[in-house]
């Protein structure tokens, strides 16, 4: 948390915010883990990207200019911006008509600035694999992957194989395309499976705002106070104990390379 469809809702809500503001200092009182931000003092941000589970500003000199720098900005577990400044403010991004606080109970928030380009010390940015709602996506090149993985979600975990899914859209695409979390080197019609429901779940939930835990009152909201809905539709995770949507099995909940996981004993066998 958050994962692709938080972050994507997120860059959608502070583009407006953002795009074409200058940048005129970036408050923190943490240099090393928030490094070279000075580099974006003074600097124009042109636009709002996304790339998995980071959003990627663009800092140009002058409007209209190319980028030479980018602001990477990546939420950790309880990150996310916000107009006032909160007792859990780490960074405030104030610009030439307004601010944004970056708002992080937990402290494993990323903020830098780098060349564009330059993700050396971003290695899972630098590594990242195809989008999974673009059409570089492509079921070959996933599937002929997927027939040599190791266990599946700590495969697609690593974001090698795609962008963004993290331990909540994993669970519910494998659970969607009923594949156990902990199955080796997935046969042609299992990847086939599981493409399709990891291109459903983040389109739904995407749609939906993402999903915020806690009833409502967990670790993910927006800046303008708005919740995810998609928690409302979870068939997986969170939901140990309780009875599968499918077949009524409750719900098993396991670690699985040292993630809570969640699963239907019955739908998805190992």
């Amino acid at each position: 948390m958050p994962e692709l469809p938080e972050v994507e809702t997120t860059r959608r809500k502070i583009a407006p915010l953002v795009t074409g503001r200058t940048v005129l200092e970036i408050e923190h009182f943490s240099p090393d883990k928030y490094p070279d931000t000075e580099l974006a003092h003074g600097r124009i941000i042109s636009e709002v990207q996304r790339r998995g589970k980071y959003l990627i500003l663009p800092l140009a000199d002058q409007a209209g200019g190319p980028a030479d720098y980018e602001l990477i900005v990546h939420l950790g577990m309880t990150g996310g911006f916000r107009l006032e400044e909160t007792q859990h403010t780490r960074l405030t991004l104030r610009l030439n008509d307004g601010a944004l606080h970056f708002h992080d109970p937990r402290r494993f928030g990323k903020v830098r600035v780098v060349r564009v380009g330059d993700y050396a010390a971003l290695p899972t940015l630098a590594a990242m694999g195809p989008e999974p709602l673009e059409d570089d996506f492509a079921l070959e090149p996933f599937a002929e992957a997927a027939a040599k993985a190791g266990a599946v979600k700590p495969w697609l975990l690593s974001q090698k194989p795609v962008a963004g899914v993290g331990n909540i859209y994993a669970d519910e695409a494998l659970w969607r395309a009923q594949i156990h979390p902990a199955q080796t080197r997935l046969s042609a019609e299992q990847a086939a499976q599981l493409h399709t429901a990891i291109r459903e779940v983040m389109e739904e939930a995407v749609n939906l705002g993402g999903s915020s835990l806690g009833g409502g009152t967990g670790n993910y909201r927006q800046h303008d106070g708005d919740w995810g809905g998609f928690q409302l539709q979870h068939a997986a995770y969170g939901r140990g104990g309780q009875p599968c949507p499918r077949c009524g099995t409750p719900i098993e909940k396991t670690v699985l390379g040292q993630r809570g996981t969640h699963h239907c004993p019955q739908c998805q066998p190992s």
